[in-house]
């Protein structure tokens, strides 16, 4: 039944039915196949999966994003650190990706990212005559920082799938983010020195900075306060995940006073039709997932390894490798769902905590959003700069280097994730 699950989903996912669709025809081609699988039985697991109160946090994290990332906020985030980087070599880079690391505090959504802060800075990059691949390329591998540090949307569907916790993660999460964020700001300033790349020359408008300092504070204070609630206690993530919701329209209205009729619809609309595709994902995924348990598949690929491969940094340097392969396929709430239940009991038997195998998998599969043949940042990013996929892969081998080195650091050093 495994076999004919993955025959079939694979064959769905080449002739390019969308994924949730795939894993459908997938569940029911295997469960039409046998009389061991009840239908309705089937059809219990996909409505239980997402009878969830964590989930209700998803749709909240991502209308907090929408809300902030929509207005005048995203101009003031960009002036302030285009004004405080945008000097160095390789600076209007740097600052694609420090916008991404301060809007991974808001909104949770590498695409989101991409497509925001893209419409924002590749204007500014063209002016200046910027190498269009090489701004690309910094963005759309800077976009899925937004999926490491909280609040990060795969982080909670692998917690809800792994039966971990949410806030752990998220904590979880803070140092790998900063450690890509640095990793790329050096990448960016190694290339724009060697290259003498473009960078921005005119005077510093001091008055201009401040404003748009005060003017983007409220936003930046977001994702520590999410972290200090978090952390201490206070509230759940999905009470979290409200309070934000909250924080982010009292922010719109009061301070920046851009929160429209239109644009609030716009915003809620905007994280309806998100929610609604991650939640049939979910659904599809929890139909395959559930098939291959009951064909006992995660014990079978965990006995396997067991008896084959006895060197523990070899079984990290494997799962490590499905991992990227995978995510270069299968978007990534999909593939989270999937993979969860084959890896974990993979994990304990090797004694890795679910927390670093959570880190490991979000940042393996976040490689595969800025790599072919379906990475999402790389095709968004390289329509919004209006470059070929391929000049923009050819930029991207540092970015490559920086995520491959922390993704050595998560994989084989358990204390740069785990408190």
């Amino acid at each position: 039944m495994s076999l004919l699950i993955l025959v079939v989903f694979l064959g769905g996912a080449v002739a390019a039915i969308p994924i949730a669709h795939a894993l459908l025809l997938a569940a029911m081609a295997a469960a039409a196949t046998t009389d061991r699988v009840p239908l309705d039985l089937l059809v219990q697991q996909m409505v239980a999966q997402v009878q969830s109160f964590p989930l209700i946090a998803i749709p909240f994290f991502m209308l907090t994003g929408a809300l902030m990332m929509g207005g005048r906020l995203g101009e003031a985030i960009v002036g302030t650190l285009s004004a405080l980087v945008g000097r160095w070599h390789g600076g209007p880079a740097q600052v694609s990706v420090l916008s991404s690391t301060l809007f991974g505090g808001v909104s949770g959504s590498a695409v989101a990212d991409a497509s925001a802060i893209g419409s924002l800075l590749m204007p500014w990059h063209r002016r200046l005559g910027y190498p269009m691949a090489f701004s690309a390329a910094a963005l759309a591998s800077a976009a899925t920082i937004d999926i490491i540090i909280p609040p990060s949307i795969p982080m909670i569907l692998f917690a809800l799938t792994a039966n971990e916790s949410i806030a752990a993660l998220f904590y979880a999460g803070i140092l790998p983010g900063l450690l890509l964020c640095a990793g790329f700001m050096t990448a960016c300033w190694w290339v724009g020195k060697r290259r003498n790349l473009p960078r921005e020359t005119g005077k510093v408008d001091r008055a201009a900075l401040r404003h748009n300092l005060v003017f983007s504070a409220p936003a930046i204070v977001l994702p520590v306060a999410i972290i200090v609630l978090l952390r201490f206690g206070i509230a759940t993530p999905t009470e979290v995940a409200v309070l934000s919701t909250l924080y982010a329209a009292a922010v719109s209205v009061l301070i920046y006073r851009d929160l429209s009729i239109r644009r609030l619809h716009a915003a809620i609309v905007e994280a309806g039709l998100a929610t609604g595709v991650v939640l049939l994902v979910i659904m599809a995924s929890a139909a395959v997932g559930w098939l291959l348990t009951f064909d006992q598949m995660p014990q079978g690929v965990a006995a396997w390894v067991q008896q084959n491969v006895h060197a523990k940094w070899l079984v990290i340097l494997l799962m490590n490798l499905m991992m990227l392969f995978i995510g270069m396929f299968i978007d990534l709430p999909a593939a989270i769902l999937l993979l969860t239940p084959v890896f974990l009991p993979l994990a304990k038997t090797i004694g890795m905590e679910p927390v670093q195998l959570g880190l490991m998998m979000v940042l393996n599969l976040a490689v595969g959003l800025y790599t072919p043949p379906v990475g999402t940042t790389l095709f968004i990013t390289s329509s919004i700069a209006k470059v070929k996929v391929g000049e923009t892969v050819r930029a991207m081998g540092p970015f490559y280097l920086v995520a491959f080195l922390v993704l050595a650091l998560i994989s084989y050093v358990p204390a740069s994730v785990l408190r």
